[in-house]
């Protein structure tokens, strides 16, 4: 294709003006660096996603059933065992949350009570893997099992606003609107349930829906505070099977529950923090992306000059015979090598970046390391992202090289 090979000559030969050799190196060189800046940016959203979801895994269930229009559900063991059975779940255990009162001698806090069965949410979750003082709910030493006491995990937001720490004594109470019976105004104190707690364990997931309010408690003491008989729940928490697909058991649980349960995977289960991540990267591209084209628009002076330098060519090349659709073509073509070549050294050179934080760790975050969650910034390489910046430096090369052709309408 002769206006191909007439543009690539003119991209890597000298030429007679050395600006314009120099102009064309920094056009390109913007190119990349703006290319590269977007295939890192990407990446370290990637790795922030990721991070996120390693950290949930530790608190959240692989799948979670929560009922479509009520609060609560009956039966709720029976289904937990009939989940349990099918070939893709692993651990099915029923879970209950209510919102509730926390009250020590520090303070009070409004909470969000969770009760589950401690040695299958361990199963469950990784859960001891955010305990960062104590012990996930051991037993209960002999002088208070008789007694309204119960043991809980608190989240480290709770943990140090209300001066809670691990211990063999009760160090707060627990106060819900009671459910049943009716309420005596003259005794407002009746309006209200309530249960000793007894610390065993801090947590900290490092996403503050969790750190700011959440306690965990065995799921029969939250039930006896609610007054619920029987095995009442708010959700099925289930755990797969190493290799199961969670789409496809998600189907597999929907088809044995029925309509009126939405079963979740742990996506779907933390929705909102995911998509202010995927917002928040997306935002970013686009303003990076606006940063190429102004980039671009570099090249769109050195086509301009070179247009100019070139001006005999193209003069010889109309001569022989050439048409201008041929001549605009030189020019197309030179305009679109110089924005691909450039886009093509910032993905390897962002790419190789990239990589060597993700394996590396050269970039390390500020701060005491002990206290934190990780020391470097995550990063995480999608190859889904990086077609995306090649297919966009392919569409903005297209556009300069169209604009780059109208410098040529009035070759003769």
């Amino acid at each position: 294709m002769l206006p191909l090979r007439i543009a690539l000559r003119y991209l890597f030969s000298k030429k007679s003006h050395r600006a314009v050799n120099v102009i064309s190196v920094i056009s390109l060189a913007g190119v990349a660096v703006a290319t590269m800046a977007i295939v890192v940016v990407l990446s370290v959203f990637n790795g922030f996603t990721e991070l996120s979801r390693s950290q949930l895994s530790r608190i959240d269930p692989d799948l979670a059933a929560v009922p479509r229009t009520a609060k609560t559900f009956s039966s709720a063991d029976s289904l937990a065992a009939a989940a349990e059975r099918l070939p893709q779940v692993l651990i099915a255990m029923p879970s209950l949350t209510e919102r509730a009162l926390l009250v020590s001698d520090a303070g009070q806090k409004p909470v969000r009570v969770k009760g589950v069965a401690p040695d299958r949410y361990r199963a469950i979750t990784g859960f001891d893997d955010i305990v960062i003082d104590g012990v996930f709910s051991p037993a209960m030493p002999p002088e208070y099992v008789d007694s309204a006491v119960t043991t809980a995990a608190v989240a480290v937001g709770p943990a140090v606003e209300l001066q809670l720490r691990p211990s063999f004594i009760p160090d707060g109470r627990i106060y819900v609107p009671r459910r049943l019976g009716r309420i005596n105004p003259a005794n407002p104190a009746g309006a209200y349930r309530s249960m000793q707690l007894r610390t065993t364990a801090v947590f900290r997931v490092d996403q503050p829906d969790y750190d700011a309010d959440m306690i965990i408690i065995p799921l029969d003491d939250l039930r006896s505070l609610l007054e619920y008989d029987g095995d009442h729940a708010g959700a099925i928490e289930m755990r797969l099977t190493d290799g199961a697909d969670p789409d496809d058991a998600a189907e597999a649980v929907s088809a044995l529950l029925g309509e009126s349960f939405d079963v979740l995977t742990r996506d779907r289960q933390q929705a909102d923090t995911f998509r202010m991540i995927a917002v928040e990267k997306w935002i970013t591209f686009l303003m990076l992306v606006f940063i190429l084209i102004v980039a671009c628009f570099n090249i769109v002076s050195t086509l301009s000059l070179m247009v100019i330098e070139k001006r005999d060519d193209m003069a010889t090349l109309r001569a022989l015979g050439a048409s201008k659709n041929t001549v605009g073509a030189v020019f197309r073509w030179e305009g679109w090598l110089i924005t691909t070549l450039g886009g093509a050294v910032g993905t390897v050179i962002g790419l190789a970046l990239a990589l060597i934080q993700q394996h590396f760790g050269i970039i390390r975050l500020g701060g005491d390391p002990a206290a934190m969650t990780i020391d470097v910034y995550p990063v995480a390489v999608s190859a889904r992202d990086i077609l995306i910046v090649l297919v966009t430096v392919l569409i903005t090369g297209a556009l300069i090289g169209q604009i780059a052709r109208l410098f040529t309408k009035n070759i003769s």
